[in-house]
């Protein structure tokens, strides 16, 4: 029996990348899936960003394992259309019980980022985690019966670092989310409700394997060498990722939460 039957999952940044292998791995246990991307670029990022192609491919892979989707384009730094996007999946499916709050930018920026930058950062990868939770809670609380939230934070979410990458902002942000999961784990646990932070560490996604920052990277050793995991692996496959994730929304993880999880090759033990 599929472990997620009858489930369904809100992921964000859900085009390519990560987000889309959480809604293939999910998809394949039973889950349906409401998928949400910003599909277009951010002025400040160094790379592109997923298109609506990107997110129209996501849904034909999500359809081809016979489980329903429905997708919105929406960015989480706005709360009002991320409500929109919610509120129309919860509608097309009655209800929700997952919520993986995946999206997220790392600008290839030498030293500190300019104020723009690091507020698009921080509104992206911290501000957006918060607004996906807050566009949801209320469901999930009404519905009584119970669900499970996952944060994508990061190896930078644990640790900090002191090379070119990644920024203050990255950084910050992703101490915040772990802060945002102990709140949120405390305050939902009443309603059997769990919420867990990922750490993932180097990813083979379009944020790491862009050609800015392995330019960025090769040019400062310093970096390379901060980024080391303790396993012989340079970077980790999206469904390594994915199938963590696929425990902590499973029944097999029914009393876990407020827990920090690396996901990195011991990356953050090194």
């Amino acid at each position: 029996m599929s472990k997620l039957n009858g489930r369904v999952a809100l992921i964000t940044g859900a085009g390519r990348g990560q987000g889309r292998s959480h809604a293939l791995r999910l998809a394949a246990e039973g889950a349906d899936i409401i998928a949400i991307d910003i599909c277009h670029d951010i002025d400040t990022v160094t790379y592109s960003l997923s298109s609506a192609d990107d997110l129209a491919q996501t849904q034909k892979e999500v359809e081809a394992l016979d489980r329903r989707i429905v997708t919105a384009q929406a960015d989480v730094r706005d709360r009002a259309a991320l409500e929109v996007a919610v509120a129309e999946g919860i509608a097309a499916f009655g209800g929700i019980d997952i919520v993986i709050a995946n999206a997220g930018i790392m600008p290839a920026i030498a030293g500190e980022e300019d104020d723009r930058t690091f507020a698009d950062v921080i509104g992206v990868n911290l501000i957006g985690v918060r607004n996906t939770v807050e566009a949801v809670k209320g469901t999930l609380i009404a519905q009584g019966r119970g669900g499970a939230i996952v944060l994508t934070s990061s190896s930078a979410g644990l640790r900090g670092y002191a090379g070119a990458i990644p920024g203050t902002g990255y950084v910050a942000a992703k101490h915040g989310v772990v802060g945002l999961m102990r709140r949120y784990a405390l305050s939902l646990a009443p309603h059997l409700i769990r919420v867990n932070s990922i750490h993932p560490g180097g990813v083979t996604t379009p944020m790491v394997t862009n050609d800015a920052l392995i330019a960025l990277m090769t040019a400062h050793q310093e970096t390379l060498d901060d980024y080391k995991n303790a396993m012989p692996v340079d970077h980790l496959e999206p469904v390594d990722i994915s199938n963590a994730v696929l425990w902590l929304v499973s029944d097999e993880a029914r009393y876990v939460t407020g827990v920090t999880l690396p996901i990195d090759a011991g990356h953050s033990v090194r």
